[in-house]
């Protein structure tokens, strides 16, 4: 308990899913949340679930992929709570009828793909990372995917693109700020049980996928979370640049 007591954290995309559950669980460690969404009724939700816990949140409302509205948010929680320690940047969408190969893919869902799912690192990290320096340093957590690792036949060209996109600059990132005392990492999930694969994952679908899984099944949003949360406190004081597969041992095979 404890691991974030006195910090602040900027979760995107926190108002479902692997956000939500993010929230949640750093609060209960005893961070104060910055919810960022772009449905401000699901991180309206998100603060009351962490309030109802004891904890203290802000919800901030945009779109991560426009630069206006990245910066608005993080100045606007800024004024609240003065400082930020975590930048945990969560947000993404994950398209499988309008992302599909290159193609099939329409050239505004392939630019709309990739600037939810990576131009929006830019942002969140561009006017997040001044306040980390601020504080002597912090955590900033991107979120990958196994497919930035492997190809699949169901082909989402953009979101893979993307996600690769990510893993280069995690690493960018890691060795620019480390004489500042800031981390940045970066976790592929695989599968998750999250409202954005929902619409997808029919029962004959979900069978497909826990076959290929040598665990067996799909992982619960918290699952993430938790590894979120190590790379978040300082029991991963020593890691920067590294990339933390979560996917039941999928890519393993």
């Amino acid at each position: 308990m404890n691991r974030l007591k006195d910090k602040v954290v900027f979760i995107t995309g926190g108002g479902m899913g692997i956000g939500r559950a993010a929230a949640v669980l750093f609060a209960s460690e005893g961070a104060r949340i910055v919810v960022a969404d772009l449905d401000d009724k699901a991180a309206t939700e998100t603060v009351r679930l962490v309030e109802v816990e004891g904890g203290q949140a802000l919800a901030v409302t945009g779109d991560v992929a426009i630069e206006a509205d990245v910066r608005r948010m993080i100045e606007e929680s800024a004024r609240r709570f003065e400082a930020f320690h975590v930048l945990y940047h969560c947000a993404g969408v994950l398209w499988k009828d309008r992302d599909r190969s290159v193609l099939e893919t329409d050239e505004r869902w392939w630019d709309r793909v990739v600037a939810i799912n990576l131009k929006s690192a830019f942002w969140v990290t561009k006017y997040g990372i001044p306040h980390l320096r601020r504080v002597g340093g912090g955590s900033v957590i991107l979120m990958g995917s196994v497919s930035a690792l492997a190809g699949f036949t169901r082909a989402q060209d953009a979101y893979t693109a993307a996600k690769g996109g990510l893993i280069s600059l995690t690493k960018s990132l890691a060795i620019q700020f480390a004489k500042d005392r800031i981390r940045c990492n970066i976790i592929h999930p695989g599968i998750v049980d999250t409202p954005l694969q929902a619409p997808y994952l029919t029962a004959a679908l979900r069978q497909e996928f826990e076959a290929g899984i040598p665990l067996g099944r799909i992982a619960d949003p918290r699952e993430i979370a938790a590894v979120a949360l190590f790379l978040a406190s300082d029991d991963s004081s020593y890691m920067t640049g590294a990339e933390l597969v979560v996917d039941g041992g999928f890519t393993a095979g």
